[in-house]
């Protein structure tokens, strides 16, 4: 017997005790996995007993695709738990850590509001050099030229400009932003 027709009479033998024992896999998945993931498991049992028909001689067909779909079935068990498990969690984790993410945006945003009504509340030359220096990020040199003022001039707004700041935010419960603010005044010198 050459091997293609070897190969040909063990698919047929494989399909016909596929459809033998076809109604023993329902019976015995539906007592490991959920009843809608027979089917697929069943059909992805066939696919694989077939590929291994065609590399090897499987003598007792039956009990081959038996135990083929029972390890399917854990497996995918084990990937349903794994990933229920993780899902768990990590929705408690996820569900933590968004949480904070959104309290951390809102007090962001509520600190960064107050201190755009501290700079609104400046002084007009005040308020301009005090967001070109601390929010444009200019230089001292570079304020004086464009608004055409003394590089001491700038520099008394700034500080003027930090001291009310710091105030105002410090008067509505801001301390942090205070001490912040502190260090930008020493390190803001140049």
């Amino acid at each position: 017997m050459s091997v293609e027709k070897h190969k040909e009479g063990g698919i047929a033998t494989l399909l016909d005790s596929f459809l033998k024992c076809k109604k023993q896999l329902y019976m015995m998945l539906g007592f490991i996995v959920r009843p809608d993931e027979i089917e697929d498991i069943v059909q992805e049992t066939f696919v694989l007993s077939y590929t291994a028909s065609r590399s090897q001689e499987i003598k007792h067909p039956r009990a081959f695709m038996m135990k083929v779909a029972r390890n399917i079935a854990i497996d995918s068990i084990r990937r349903h738990e794994h990933r229920h498990s993780f899902s768990l969690d990590d929705a408690d984790e996820a569900e933590l850590l968004s949480e904070i993410n959104v309290e951390l945006q809102c007090q962001s945003d509520e600190h960064f509001l107050m201190f755009c009504r501290a700079v609104s509340q400046l002084p007009k030359n005040c308020r301009r050099v005090f967001i070109l220096k601390k929010v444009y990020g200019l230089s001292q040199q570079e304020i004086s030229s464009q608004l055409g003022i003394s590089s001491s001039t700038v520099e008394k707004h700034v500080i003027k400009g930090l001291s009310l700041v710091v105030r105002h935010m410090h008067k509505h419960g801001y301390e942090q932003e205070r001490k912040s603010l502190r260090a930008a005044k020493v390190s803001g010198n140049d």
